[in-house]
């Protein structure tokens, strides 16, 4: 995602809860789900999230990028979708022990504009109600067979920012810029100019898909929701560096971040060898 995308507005003040010890894998959840009991009669694994109410609003109705919007996708049934997508990204699903902020409307409005896009609070109540900009300019610009995927994944992106936690405001910019590419990446709507290998220079910090496969790392090695431990962890209190990495982590962020640019360069030469052996 290029830099034009903003970070996101403050979200819901926070109160004081425990991280969890132990983020179940994708196996130990399904697992769980089954066994949970149910004092509703529906089982966990069946409820949904409260979805925002969605609206769509169209600056200019014969732009050329907005008639390859309405062309491209289906708003009613992609903002639905990319909603829950975003959310079970970062809560899993609704009697998990983190807490989704209670985002009640996104507005999406396509305009002529430069950049790509940003999210923003509305001034009346910026904690619950939340704007979309997309620039109709670049969605003119997308090569034709990539329109439904990068609109979409522009999309996914913007959401993450609506139901993402900050911090207190403290977190670094490329941490938040990289949750929402890792969730991006996750779902599949990775552009094909992003490559993993060309991600492992300058700081772990650097935002969008530089940071987004450096989260995919900790992903894989810390099990399935880590990511999503972080993210509670940016609710529960102000961002200091140290004490956040090692809290939940148990390790400094540096170190981790040499700790993934080893792996890398292992990967690239087995990969190397692989190469001149066939």
């Amino acid at each position: 995602m290029p830099p034009a995308n903003s970070t996101p507005t403050s979200a819901s003040a926070p109160t004081s809860t425990t991280l969890p010890e132990h983020i179940k894998t994708g196996e130990e959840q399904r697992q769980a789900d089954k066994t949970a009991p149910s004092t509703d009669g529906v089982s966990p694994s069946a409820k949904e999230f409260a979805q925002p109410h969605l609206r769509l609003h169209l600056n200019d109705l014969p732009d050329e990028g907005t008639s390859i919007f309405l062309s491209s996708v289906s708003p009613s049934t992609l903002l639905p979708s990319a909603v829950s997508q975003v959310q079970k990204a970062l809560y899993v699903h609704p009697d998990d022990v983190f807490h989704m902020p209670s985002t009640r409307s996104v507005t999406l409005i396509v305009r002529p504009m430069g950049g790509v896009a940003y999210t923003t609070g509305i001034d009346l109540d910026p904690e619950q109600h939340k704007e979309i900009h997309f620039s109709s300019d670049y969605i003119a610009g997308i090569s034709p067979d990539r329109r439904s995927h990068e609109i979409e994944g522009v999309i996914v992106h913007e959401l993450v920012h609506c139901y993402q936690y900050n911090g207190h405001g403290y977190a670094p910019g490329g941490l938040i810029e990289g949750i929402a590419d890792w969730v991006r990446l996750g779902a599949g709507l990775a552009p094909p100019h992003w490559r993993k290998g060309d991600e492992v220079q300058g700081k772990w910090d650097a935002g969008y898909q530089h940071t987004a496969y450096f989260l995919q790392y900790l992903e894989e090695r810390f099990g399935v929701g880590t990511v999503r431990r972080l993210n509670e962890g940016l609710r529960t209190s102000k961002y200091e560096e140290k004490p956040f990495w090692t809290g939940i982590l148990g390790r400094p962020v540096e170190q981790l971040w040499e700790d993934y640019k080893g792996q890398q360069a292992s990967d690239e030469g087995k990969d190397h060898k692989k190469g001149n052996e066939s």
